[in-house]
């Protein structure tokens, strides 16, 4: 064979060969992104069962170290706002607001102001430091935007240009991997990012939720994040509680989540003229109020419920008035405008009103803790196939499947017809807000220049 055809063989291979990795290049980057998200949500939530763990231990040292939370909560409080506003702007609150805004807006700096590796890097140390306070928030919330600003990053490395499908897929990832629940992290990118099915974004998705759950599983093995259920209605009265946890729960949700948007846009009117300063003192106010509830609690109300939560689900009754404290303790650390989540607290408010509705009706404890935590979640996220996925994937009761269904539902037009607005759509409109002015105050700029 001639030696120039030879070589115009071997150059045509290469090119095929580059111009093949040049196709795979944006494939192979949004897969680590994937990967990414799972072994950094593990390792948030052993981060944040350290925090817990050393506060407990910090607390319970001494005679009267169980005080120590008058001093240790305003002061952290007060340094994890005074760092969210200062070093990690828009870092606050749950993050999946700042998710649910940024796949609204068109422009990519719009959106790095609200999803970026530095503002995820701030999330989970300052999600920790709360935690460390004791804070009643949650880390799963907080995953949802450490994902969706991996993800974005993907989009900028690889030149990807499906930057809210990306957001969408790194928003489900953190969900998946952050709960071990990969089918509730799909459901929750269709009803409660979304609010719409989006076929183009479906593969994204799913891929996404695959890796970063083979991620977390490599890490942290398989298991249930309440452990193994096997509950369901035996008679009359636990059928009833069907119908008390869907409209109770439903109830209490939405005044929790529209007392969240009232008092939220009254705190921001009231900040507007010192914000820095205002929200740093009402931050410590918060933590003091929290301080006071978790001594009077015994210390239940610190952190994120979690072991309360699955001490319910296992069938041990929690005190009748567990879930007022936790639900004033949780949107006291809301309010103060810390980074945390609502949604471990959240299930361990709905397992303690469970819980005190199981033990005045004499039911099973372990039900009504069960379907609490489904009537509560899907009042407050108004997401009621998320709900019903989410603590299916979770308790793994398939007995109780019908039941789990209807609360679902019931909580979710309950606190529909009582809060028109869901909860995370409606703090995700003061973010859009923020970056629409903030655009148009860069464009008056340019147009004077």
């Amino acid at each position: 064979m001639p030696l120039p055809y030879r070589n115009s063989r071997l150059l045509r291979r290469s090119r095929v060969i580059w111009g093949s990795f040049s196709l795979w290049r944006p494939r192979l980057v949004f897969w680590c992104g994937a990967l990414a998200i799972g072994l950094v949500s593990v390792g948030f939530a052993r981060l944040a069962d350290l925090a817990q763990k050393a506060f407990a231990g910090l607390t319970a040292s001494s005679e009267w170290s169980f005080l120590l939370p008058l001093i240790v909560s305003p002061l952290g409080f007060m340094a994890s706002a005074w760092l969210a506003a200062t070093l990690f702007p828009n870092s606050q609150g749950s993050g999946i607001p700042q998710a649910i805004a940024a796949r609204h807006l068109r422009h990519e700096e719009d959106r790095a102001r609200l999803l970026s590796l530095r503002i995820a890097a701030g999330k989970i140390a300052l999600t920790v430091l709360g935690l460390f306070c004791g804070a009643s928030i949650g880390r799963e919330g907080p995953t949802v935007q450490v994902g969706a600003s991996i993800m974005l990053a993907v989009a900028r490395l690889s030149g990807m240009a499906q930057a809210r499908g990306l957001i969408l897929a790194g928003s489900a990832a953190g969900i998946a991997a952050a709960f071990n629940t990969p089918l509730a992290g799909i459901v929750f990118a269709i009803e409660e990012m979304s609010r719409t099915y989006e076929s183009r974004a479906n593969g994204l998705v799913l891929t996404a939720v695959i890796l970063s759950g083979l991620a977390a599983l490599g890490l942290a093995g398989s298991y249930n994040y309440f452990g193994e259920a096997s509950v369901a209605p035996a008679g009359l009265s636990d059928w009833g509680l069907v119908l008390v946890c869907g409209i109770g729960g439903g109830a209490l949700g939405a005044a929790f989540s529209g007392s969240a948007l009232h008092f939220g846009q009254r705190i921001r009117r009231w900040a507007q003229p010192q914000p820095l300063s205002r929200m740093v003192a009402l931050a410590g106010i918060c933590g003091l109020a929290v301080a006071a509830i978790g001594i009077v609690s015994g210390g239940t109300t610190f952190g994120t419920g979690y072991e309360q939560a699955r001490g319910a689900v296992e069938g041990n009754a929690l005190p009748l008035h567990f879930f007022v404290e936790k639900l004033a303790a949780g949107f006291l650390s809301m309010l103060s405008g810390i980074p945390g989540g609502i949604f471990a607290p959240s299930l361990a408010v709905g397992a303690g009103f469970g819980s005190t509705v199981g033990s005045l009706l004499g039911t099973s404890i372990a039900l009504a803790a069960i379907l609490g935590m489904t009537g509560y979640f899907s009042g407050v996220v108004q997401a009621p196939m998320t709900a019903f996925v989410i603590i299916l994937e979770m308790t793994g009761d398939h007995q109780a499947v019908i039941p789990i269904m209807a609360v679902a539902m019931l909580g979710y037009i309950t606190s529909r017809i009582l809060s028109r607005e869901p909860l995370y759509h409606g703090l995700s409109r003061v973010f859009i807000a923020a970056a629409v002015r903030a655009r148009r105050a860069v464009e008056r700029e340019e147009a004077s220049a």
